[in-house]
């Protein structure tokens, strides 16, 4: 491996374009001046063009996590029922968040890597009439898994009063969610995936009915008053002092977004999700999600095999980072992302790095084979 030369292939953070990196080495502007201002203002407006909403997108300088709390603590009450949907690390959090707060949860339990199905959703729901909220990780990163979003929302809708709250984190940019036809409450994502630049920056996007239950809401918070934050931004102004330089550089890449346009920026995402699945599969991996996202390929490794020796080896000999697996699957997977600003070479690149550290663990590597698989998709 040539030394300093890497490629990011995680499921998060993910590659930083060039002209958002050079928007953070310019010079820092105050966040209270006319400048600021107009960038933001520019911000706005592609978040809303990317989450395909009329309503503000509300941009918080934290994790995306932060974007979870703000949203269940903003929208519900103490002595709120949430429905959590789980299936992954992602789907459970909003649970631990919940019950965090001391709300009521009822986790509707996914086998990982498995998606809910619409009638599963509807039989709780029925069971639960005095449901405040439904969450649910459209894209499940620790599984590679994708939920049936729409039609989840539609089963919300039809069965319950409750608000349908979305973690988009690694579905905006990736694949359609559009937030307003799918009369989605509460959508939240984070900067560091799709969006390709640095973390710090996470954005909740609500519905003006979700809005109507702010007014209710009696959970205690300061930083996280999304009203707060909400008079502020209609000004082009932030609560608090944002990160100033993320800011710059989500400009820029809002701006390649847009660009790019919707369809082909959804089109690029599924053609390096079906190359790397092709590769993988092609290898004699097993795919987890029986739905997959097309965020990040989630394989599991042959028993014989470690999978944190897979990632290790990819990254210590030959430079390129994927991800290990989560939870009780942290040796048997390994997670490929494909989430921002990829191309199909990127995907090659991992595919002939994950030949030859399998090669390293002592399988018999048919080398090329893999490649080929993924050539092929990118070649149709």
């Amino acid at each position: 491996m040539m030394a300093g030369k890497r490629h990011l292939l995680a499921p998060g953070p993910t590659p930083v374009p060039e002209a958002a990196r050079l928007a953070m080495a310019r010079e820092l502007i105050h966040h209270r001046g006319p400048e600021f201002k107009a960038v933001f203002e520019e911000v706005q407006k592609g978040l809303q063009w990317i989450f395909e909403t009329d309503a503000e997108v509300l941009s918080l300088t934290c994790s995306g996590t932060g974007a979870f709390e703000a949203a269940m603590i903003n929208y519900t009450r103490r002595d709120s029922t949430i429905v959590a949907i789980g299936g992954g690390k992602f789907g459970e959090r909003w649970a631990e968040v919940g019950s965090a707060y001391g709300m009521k949860v009822v986790e509707v339990a996914v086998p990982w890597g498995e998606s809910l199905s619409p009638e599963v959703l509807a039989e709780v729901l029925t069971a639960t009439p005095e449901a405040s909220m439904v969450t649910v990780s459209a894209s499940e990163t620790s599984t590679g898994a994708w939920h049936p979003v729409e039609a989840l929302g539609r089963v919300v809708r039809e069965h319950s009063e409750a608000l349908f709250a979305v973690d988009g984190i690694t579905a905006v940019g990736v694949q359609p969610i559009p937030m307003d036809a799918w009369k989605i409450d509460v959508l939240v994502s984070g900067s560091q995936k799709a969006f390709g630049v640095p973390p710090g920056l996470a954005f909740v996007a609500a519905s003006e009915r979700a809005w109507d239950r702010y007014a209710d809401s009696d959970h205690p918070r300061y930083y996280f008053d999304l009203g707060r934050e909400r008079d502020a931004q209609k000004r082009q102004q932030t609560a608090f002092t944002p990160a100033i330089s993320v800011v710059l550089a989500l400009k820029e890449a809002l701006k390649l977004m847009e660009e790019e346009g919707h369809e082909a920026l959804f089109a690029r995402h599924q053609r390096n999700a079906l190359a790397a699945r092709a590769g993988v599969e092609a290898l004699g991996l097993r795919l987890f999600a029986e739905n997959p996202a097309n965020s990040v390929t989630a394989a599991l490794v042959p028993d014989s095999v470690s999978a944190k020796a897979v990632v290790r080896q990819m990254r210590d000999a030959y430079g390129v980072t994927i991800a290990g697996g989560q939870g009780d699957f942290a040796d048997r997977l390994i997670r490929i992302g494909h989430i921002g600003f990829f191309d199909g070479f990127d995907m090659l690149v991992a595919m002939s790095a994950l030949e030859r550290a399998l090669a390293d663990q002592g399988l018999d590597v048919d080398f090329g084979h893999g490649v080929a698989a993924a050539q092929r998709v990118l070649s149709a």
